[in-house]
């Protein structure tokens, strides 16, 4: 019957009538011209199941199906051949060309592997930073657009909050912890349960309540200062900010942590007595922000934006210039205007204060502030009471950070193709020490390695928390040295060839800086001395 195999003792398969025995073959099981190894040499070259090059006939035919046994061709043949020809079989033109079939060569030669037919699914990810950190196991992708953040990223994220607390802080900032989990009834009141759409993760509850999984956290926060009935102007202004998990169900996440469905923003909330004071504050907190992205040393630019469904009357965007940004921007080149294309009415091509021609330039939208008047505290009625001891409705703003969307974006536009850069403030550590092979001709290096190690940590204790020694000593330099780059540390220090002259000398790789120096003990000792850590 078509289709049955029996094996012959060449080890190639002998096929009733033909190999494929339907769809796959152009004569659809009707050949009965069949050959050992290659069932049938007409249409079953590329699909065939045997071993045996084009034609070839098994050294062991099986004596009911093989050619030896004497059957004869099908009549339907030249009809058949018509019909290759026009599908253009890939077998029958390599046969024409001389060239083997994939299967082939002679009886014992060794089976020729070809790189084109080898299943190699191929696709990098899209943006540099999403590489990058699965490539160095940063994190890991659990579901679309949710990531598990591995040690590393954890470090590189703690030191990045405290950066983000002692800014904060300095302006007067107190820090607090909303509940990700928000009535619906907070939100219908304020018109954004049906305005957010189905960006808006919704659940209900065994009670039949709603929630949703809080994207931002306006009405949450205005409903706690509302209930403080006794709220005076002598306690204004009054700035709260939390670092907490986000959630928003993005249509199409992607580029890793610079759009994801669950993320970590620091967000600020402010509640002042007037306008007047609304402004002097937005102007405090967004000069915070040019600190904090100076402090991390990334080049940035505050633009103009829309207000969108957070709502207010002024709104400004704090983006990285990046190929892969997602906003267009319109900067003029003194500096003097800068604006998110969506703001613009028509097509604005010089900018506005000195007739300069505007370039156009792609960013990453890292930080986004609001002046939001009384649009939530009108609703929530969060008042104060007045010098003259009236009620009144409190002035607001609010001013978000991407906690995680900065790591990806800082890594995105200071990395290099092959290895991480991190802002060294923030890295999750700041030095690698590498001890030679174990074996080679420099393992007596690795003591005065461990010594320069533990003499580091005690003349500057603050960098011990913060350095690493890649033990891995069955590894070459060279392997483990990649490995180091590819992490981000900002300096790593590598017991090489001259370890082994008196004074010792270390290699010392400062990655941000793109240089190597070669030092002693007390040179490494003092270059290190000048790193910051949080």
């Amino acid at each position: 019957m078509p289709g049955a195999v029996q094996a012959c003792t060449a080890g190639c398969a002998c096929v009733c009538r033909c190999a494929c025995a339907a769809a796959t073959c152009p004569c659809r099981g009707t050949c009965t011209s069949q050959v050992c190894g290659g069932p049938c040499e007409l249409c079953c070259t590329e699909v065939g199941v045997g071993v045996a090059s084009l034609g070839a006939v098994s050294a062991d035919p099986c004596s009911a199906l093989c050619p030896s046994a004497g059957l004869s061709p099908s009549p339907l043949r030249p009809a058949m051949e018509a019909v290759l020809r026009r599908s253009r079989v890939p077998a029958l033109a390599a046969r024409q060309c001389g060239i083997r079939a994939r299967h082939g060569g002679s009886p014992g030669r060794a089976r020729r592997l070809l790189l084109s037919q080898l299943f190699q699914p191929l696709g990098a990810p899209p943006c540099r930073s999403q590489r990058l950190m699965l490539q160095a196991g940063l994190i890991h992708p659990t579901s679309p657009g949710c990531y598990c953040y591995l040690p590393p990223t954890v470090r590189a994220m703690e030191k990045l909050v405290k950066v983000m607390d002692q800014e904060m802080q300095a302006v007067g900032g107190q820090k607090l912890n909303l509940p990700s989990l928000c009535s619906a009834e907070l939100w219908r009141a304020s018109g954004r349960w049906d305005q957010m759409g189905p960006e808006l993760f919704r659940l209900v509850d065994r009670h039949d309540h709603g929630y949703c999984l809080g994207p931002t956290h306006e009405e949450v926060v205005t409903a706690l200062v509302a209930s403080q009935s006794g709220l005076s102007y002598k306690q204004l202004p009054l700035r709260l900010y939390q670092v907490t998990r986000k959630f928003r169900d993005e249509p199409k996440p992607r580029f890793g942590l610079l759009r994801s469905r669950e993320f970590y923003m620091k967000d600020m909330y402010t509640f002042d007595s007037s306008q007047e004071a609304a402004q002097r504050t937005y102007e405090q907190v967004c000069a915070a922000y040019c600190r904090l992205f100076t402090r991390l040393g990334l080049r940035f630019v505050r633009v103009r934006a829309a207000t969108g469904s957070i709502g207010g009357t002024t709104s400004h965007e704090f983006q990285l210039p990046a190929d892969v940004g997602e906003d267009r921007l319109l900067l003029c080149p003194q500096g003097h205007f800068a604006a998110n294309v969506e703001t613009l009415n028509g097509e604005q091509t010089s900018c506005p204060a000195c007739g300069e021609k505007l370039t156009e330039t792609k960013g990453i939208e890292v930080g986004h502030t609001f002046y939001l008047g009384t649009k939530y505290s009108s609703v929530a009625n969060a008042v104060f009471s007045s010098a003259e001891n009236k009620p009144q409705l409190a002035e607001m703003g609010c001013y978000g950070l991407g906690v995680t969307r900065i790591l990806a974006a800082s890594i995105e536009v200071l990395s290099t193709e092959d290895s991480i850069r991190w802002p060294s403030l923030i890295a999750p550590y700041q030095l690698c020490f590498i001890p030679p092979k174990r074996g080679s001709r420099e393992e007596q290096g690795a003591v005065l390695l461990e010594q320069v190690y533990d003499e580091l940590a005690e003349a500057l204790p603050h960098l011990a928390g913060d350095s690493v020694l890649d033990d891995r000593t069955q590894l070459t330099i060279g392997k483990r040295l990649k490995d180091a780059k590819r992490l981000g540390y900002p300096y790593v220090v590598v017991a090489g060839k001259r370890v082994c002259e008196e004074p010792p000398v270390f290699e010392v790789w400062n990655q941000n800086a793109g240089e190597v120096l070669f030092l002693t003990k007390e040179g490494v000792i003092e270059l290190l001395s000048k790193v910051q850590v949080l």
